[in-house]
């Protein structure tokens, strides 16, 4: 199964990729939107499931996990070995 990210929502004064607290998305396929937190979709990538957001020319960029310096899971981004911010450019809910 893959899902791909609609949207995102921030913690207070956030502006980073560890700031993001729930991601919203939608199953291939399907309509509903379902979000989940920042732990259930690091949780999902790490366990092999296939996350992506398109970027602006319609491309699938897939999510993967990292790691920030105090040692805190977040997912980003990442295409022809590049870390993006496709992420941080969806609309907030």
């Amino acid at each position: 199964m893959a899902i791909r990210c609609v949207a995102i929502r921030m913690s207070a004064n956030g502006y980073r990729h560890e700031h993001i607290t729930y991601i919203q998305w939608l199953q291939d396929g399907q309509s509903l939107r379902q979000s989940s937190s920042r732990a259930e979709m690091v949780a999902f990538v790490e366990d092999g499931g296939k996350a992506y957001v398109r970027d602006q020319f319609g491309n699938l960029v897939y999510l993967r996990v990292r790691v920030s310096t105090p040692g805190n899971k977040y997912v980003q981004t990442y295409a022809d070995g590049i870390w993006s911010d496709n992420l941080l450019a969806l609309p907030r809910f």
